[in-house]
């Protein structure tokens, strides 16, 4: 019901009118930007449910190729054209010398210091372990526990490109 696109009738109005009394009523304004940490947070969740989806079409013997859209400007007729081309996702994860599954968490290019010893990559032991891990990186990462090793890699690239 909540997703037709039907009208609402005037006995469905008065009962979202009567739901409304029970919750809290706040005026807040929406920012426009979110901090940097948020949106570095944000960006690496988004890469980190990208791996999880990987994980799991793998496991179920599965290609996984999202789409996106892609612009592109028609040589023959100037034309800007839009299509839906697939995304090219990289594995973070690979099979070591021993057998167990390397994983490493990447912010752009570069990976992430995992902590202060210079640890840069998680050992699994299986497909199912591996999934549970980026679960648990994604709920460290909304904590804020990658905080630090984000914003040192941010920088890092930022001095690269001389800003």
């Amino acid at each position: 019901m909540l997703f037709d696109n039907n009208v609402l009738t005037p006995l469905q109005t008065t009962e979202l009118e009567m739901t409304l009394t029970g919750l809290k009523l706040v005026t807040a304004k929406k920012h426009l930007t979110a901090s940097p940490i948020v949106h570095r947070r944000n960006k690496l969740i988004a890469k980190l449910h990208e791996q999880i989806e990987l994980c799991e079409a793998q496991r179920n013997g599965q290609t996984y190729a999202p789409k996106r859209l892609k612009t592109y400007t028609n040589r023959q007729t100037g034309e800007r054209m839009t299509v839906e081309a697939v995304k090219r996702v990289k594995e973070w994860f690979w099979i070591s010398d021993n057998g167990k599954i390397n994983l490493s968490v990447r912010y752009g290019a570069k990976t992430l210091p995992l902590n202060k010893k210079g640890a840069n990559a998680i050992e699994c032991t299986n497909g199912e372990e591996l999934i549970n891990t980026l679960k648990s990186l994604k709920l460290a990462v909304l904590d804020g526990e990658l905080d630090d090793a984000i914003t040192e890699v941010s920088s890092a690239t930022r001095k690269a490109f001389g800003k």
